[in-house]
């Protein structure tokens, strides 16, 4: 949809936005269409699937390029929990929805820079999923991008746009690339002197067996999935006990992005007088644990520290809600007493009644393709 004001300024009109995943065929997409004198705006867009906004400013400076990063997630997360209407591919990944998003984002923002049309880096018959003739040709018709959609890559493949034919555009400087193959791009990277040669994809975390293990328990139980579930399901030990989950961080660098990303609501665990890891437990709204449910995650957590365990002894676990937990931060005392703080001591151990595990690709690559037989049904 687009915008029907344009507040932009000389200085920042650009002539096209163009899709800019940080892969090689998205940036030679927008030097091509540099080298016709045109200026254009590069949109990286982010969410906790994808995309890399602190590479932003070394990209604008090694490859010459204007970069703005455009947070997708919310509209992602609601892509994945209401289901890609043109399925997923060999995982998790809605590689033909998920273009569609970006697309409709970027025809939208288009206008905020005066540009006339959008660039994607898209090859003919690179991938088998998205970009085949006919996906081609959805996406450019679902996103409602007909008119403005140029694919600098292959375009001597396809038929000529409107800028092409307006002359704005030379077709004849454009390119012919198809098929999997990579000899071009490399040859045009060579061209173009680019210091850094990057892959070839975005890399999509959705395309990862590890990855979607993490995040279809959270499709699966969350009454609502939101972005921050999405976030805490990249960081640590994924556990699941039916809907109840909890993550375990691996070490201090886990812990304090645990601590920083989970929910006010969620229960942090803590060892006392012992060495460990920060484990948080997701409070779903409207599904608060119960007390035996709580202490049987404090067992589980005392179980990572191998000191607890070597002790041979009761450990004590300290319990409170993260929102206590950042109020008691702020005042400066990390060790002292926490509001509404709960005490626990356990025995250590890794198989509790509870019986926490970790999600097997195999159990969920079949649940999902489940899942999306029903839907088709």
């Amino acid at each position: 949809m687009h915008s029907d004001t344009n507040t932009t300024s000389a200085d920042n009109r650009y002539d096209a936005v163009a899709l800019l995943s940080g892969g090689l065929d998205s940036i030679l997409a927008v030097k091509v269409i540099q080298d016709q004198g045109l200026r254009v705006k590069c949109l990286h867009f982010v969410s906790p699937f994808f995309g890399k906004p602190h590479k932003r400013r070394h990209w604008e400076a090694i490859y010459g390029i204007d970069i703005e990063n455009v947070d997708i997630s919310e509209d992602y997360v609601r892509l994945l929990t209401e289901r890609p209407v043109y399925g997923f591919g060999k995982v998790l990944n809605p590689c033909v929805d998920c273009k569609i998003i970006m697309m409709r984002k970027a025809s939208e923002m288009m206008h905020r820079y005066g540009a006339r049309f959008i660039i994607s880096g898209e090859v003919l018959g690179q991938r088998p999923m998205s970009q085949r003739q006919d996906t081609l040709n959805v996406i450019r018709r679902d996103a409602d991008v007909r008119e403005v959609l140029l694919r600098p890559l292959c375009a001597k493949h396809l038929d000529p746009t409107e800028v092409e034919l307006s002359g704005l555009v030379d077709r004849e400087r454009l390119l012919g690339i198809k098929g999997r193959g990579r000899s071009e791009q490399l040859a045009l990277a060579k061209h173009y002197g680019f210091a850094e040669v990057p892959t070839p994809g975005g890399g999509c975390k959705l395309a990862e067996k590890e990855n979607a293990r993490r995040y279809w328990p959270v499709l699966k139980f969350s009454p609502k999935p939101s972005v921050r579930d999405f976030k805490l399901s990249n960081i640590g030990r994924q556990y699941w006990a039916e809907d109840k989950w909890m993550i375990v961080g691996r070490n201090q660098m886990d812990n304090t992005a645990l601590l920083k990303v989970c929910g006010d609501d969620d229960l942090i665990f803590r060892l006392r007088g012992f060495p460990g890891p920060i484990a948080v437990g997701r409070q779903f709204e409207g599904k608060a644990w119960a007390q035996e449910e709580i202490a049987d995650a404090a067992a589980f957590t005392a179980s990572f520290s191998p000191k607890s365990v070597q002790s041979g002894q009761d450990v004590t676990v300290r319990v409170s809600c993260a929102a206590d937990l950042r109020k008691q931060g702020d005042s400066g005392s990390e060790q002292g007493p926490v509001a509404n703080e709960m005490l626990f001591t356990v025995t250590p151990c890794r198989q509790t009644p509870i019986g926490w595990c970790e999600s097997e690709w195999p159990v969920v690559r079949e649940e999902i393709r489940a899942d999306m037989r029903d839907k088709r049904a």
